[in-house]
């Protein structure tokens, strides 16, 4: 009880700043409106944020899915191919260091303003952590214990089942617990490429019209909607007893 109302004192004091604070520094309304004026224009315009969202939930959903196989897949095979690890490996990394928006245009020239574009958005936001993750975990199993299951004539196969991938599931959930935002990011950025659909596409669009109380109405959209999956993704996490306390 005690954790709950510290949640709910320390978002109550944002809100009171928040609502307060722009009024007493003279902020004015088309800069940034008070929190009053962002939920009532939310309000307002609800069915509208609630059929964007359900199309950006979508796109996050999809390319995550894509990007938690494919990064678990990759970091996998580079893990045991040396070749991968001379050929994949560099080549993931220097997509990451590519800057994302600049990619993103591209994905509108290749795959058109439809979903595919903000599925690919998406995945290229997102798998590159998990890539990582799931090197690190494979990489940080005991030595030990992989003597030990070769010394029972274990094959490859039943090692990386029963050793490796359970070994590497608590960095591969840390992994995972990194690209959900980042997820979200990806098909926002999309959105902001190209799209006619999306809370993305409803901030281009509240941008052009002056509507700064609807932009900043979608952009607490957007953070509910990332914290939300964020929080399933922490739940579902303590499936993996082993990883130890969350923090």
């Amino acid at each position: 009880m005690k954790r709950i109302m510290e949640t709910i004192l320390f978002w109550g004091a944002v809100a009171l700043v928040w609502e307060y604070g722009v009024t007493l520094a003279g902020v004015r309304s088309y800069l940034m409106p008070s929190l009053s004026k962002v939920v009532a224009a939310g309000w307002q315009e609800r069915e509208l944020l609630l059929a964007e969202s359900w199309v950006t939930l979508l796109e996050v959903l999809a390319g995550f899915a894509l990007a938690v196989v494919g990064g678990l897949l990759l970091g996998v095979a580079i893990h045991f191919s040396a070749i991968a690890r001379r050929t994949l490996y560099p080549l993931i990394t220097a997509l990451q260091s590519m800057p994302k928006i600049a990619l993103a245009p591209l994905m509108i020239v290749w795959f058109g303003y439809g979903f595919s574009s903000k599925l690919a958005s998406t995945f290229l936001f997102a798998f590159f952590p998990l890539v990582i993750a799931t090197l690190g975990g494979m990489a940080g199993i005991a030595a030990n214990l992989d003597e030990h299951f070769r010394a029972l004539g274990a094959s490859r196969w039943d090692t990386l089942l029963r050793l490796q991938l359970p070994s590497a599931l608590p960095s591969f959930v840390d992994g995972v617990k990194i690209a959900m935002p980042l997820a979200v990011i990806g098909a926002i950025v999309g959105e902001f490429i190209g799209s006619e659909k999306g809370l993305g596409h409803l901030m281009t669009l509240a941008t052009a019209n002056a509507q700064t109380d609807l932009m900043f109405a979608a952009i607490l959209t957007i953070t509910v909607l990332a914290s939300l999956l964020y929080w399933l993704v922490e739940v579902l996490s303590r499936a993996v007893w082993w990883r130890g306390k969350a923090v």
